[in-house]
């Protein structure tokens, strides 16, 4: 039994599919495609890859009729070409480097807090805070609210881990405001990706499961997931506490293979872990609420834009599955598949640059 779920595993790591890249799939080695570039397309690339720190224009606090509030921002060029990035977690908010991954003299950059986290408020640890007021329909809102207080009419969207689902789910539902879309470290948040990331990956990490799974103390017929969603929502702090760090804990795990990895430096704000993972655990126990409208299902509403779509071979808490076939059924996209890394990392940040470059004159 072990031995299958072993290879099932194994599978659904590499994507289930055979290695070689057919037509619209690209392989990057090491920062280089598979197919050895000239000095002059090398020196071209690397000028679109990263641009210098910068700051935000203009940013504001957009009130929503429910009496909450998001922050956002906007950076590079007022008259440029609008693009939204969308940060990961859910619940992880924005931090600055996102914005060197634009040419500023092109793009008009926007990003925001997504409701209950970062500078939005209120945090979703705020005291009587609602969590059925956050929902993924409820951000695709806010960003619809966001587009057309800025006048914008189209733009491209952009995302990193979460922030592909929710821009995903985005285009979906407004595929009329969308020009093209780029994605790195794929996910769509389904149940299947949720029981993989939760309780079928512990054959490949059985030590720090089995302590993941035990802080759950769940309840007989009960899965991972929920057990973290009713410890998550005690009434206990104490409890709340321990579920989130357990959570966190968790997280460090899965993102990497590699042995040497460390700890985010973000889990250590205990403030941080504790919204961050009660967003996380909101979403994934729910499977970013949309079942029903999965995006696999939904790909012809948008199999019409160009996109890009970026991951690594070796991410183990988000497979390559999930890219393939998205891209499977997306006859307007690329899949850039990185072979040296998991779940982010410098190489794919370079290839996300360097796909919305080359969005920049479209």
């Amino acid at each position: 039994m072990f031995e299958s779920k072993l290879r099932i595993a194994w599978n659904i790591l590499l994507g289930g599919i055979d290695r070689t890249p057919p037509a619209r799939v690209r392989k990057v080695f090491l920062g280089c495609s598979a197919q050895a570039p000239s000095i002059h397309s090398i020196l071209k690339v690397r000028s679109r890859r990263s641009f210098m720190p910068i700051k935000p224009f203009k940013s504001e606090i957009l009130q929503l009729a429910d009496g909450s509030s998001v922050y956002w921002e906007a950076s590079g060029n007022p008259k440029g070409k609008p693009a939204l990035y969308l940060h990961g977690g859910p619940g992880s908010g924005l931090l600055t480097g996102y914005r060197q991954h634009f040419d500023p003299e092109r793009y008009l950059i926007v990003s925001l807090d997504q409701r209950g986290c970062g500078r939005s408020r209120p945090l979703v640890t705020d005291p009587g805070y609602d969590l059925r007021a956050n929902t993924t329909q409820s951000l695709i809102a806010d960003i619809e609210l966001l587009r057309e207080y800025l006048g914008i009419e189209r733009w491209l969207i952009t995302g990193l881990s979460w922030g592909t689902t929710l821009a995903l789910a985005y285009a979906q539902t407004h595929p009329e405001r969308v020009t093209e879309i780029v994605l790195g470290a794929v996910t769509t948040t389904s149940r299947a990706e949720v029981t993989w990331l939760t309780e079928t990956i512990g054959c490949i990490f059985p030590e720090p499961w089995t302590a993941f799974e035990q802080t759950a103390n769940r309840r007989p017929g009960e899965n991972v997931i929920d057990a973290y969603y009713r410890l998550i929502r005690d009434p206990n702090r104490q409890i709340r506490e321990q579920a989130a760090e357990a959570w966190c804990k968790w997280e460090d795990v899965i993102v990497s293979l590699d042995p040497q990895a460390k700890p985010s430096a973000r889990f250590a704000d205990p403030n941080f872990r504790i919204n961050f993972a009660t967003l996380v655990i909101h979403y994934f126990a729910n499977a970013a609420f949309l079942e029903g409208q999965e995006i696999l299902k939904n790909m012809g509403r948008i199999a019409h834009l160009p996109g890009v779509l970026i991951h690594g071979r070796l991410d183990v808490s988000g497979p390559l599955s999930t890219a393939w076939q998205l891209h499977q059924r997306w006859s307007g996209s690329q899949l850039v598949v990185v072979e040296t890394e998991g779940h982010g990392g410098p190489v794919m940040i370079k290839e996300f640059a360097k796909a919305i470059a080359g969005f920049a004159d479209e």
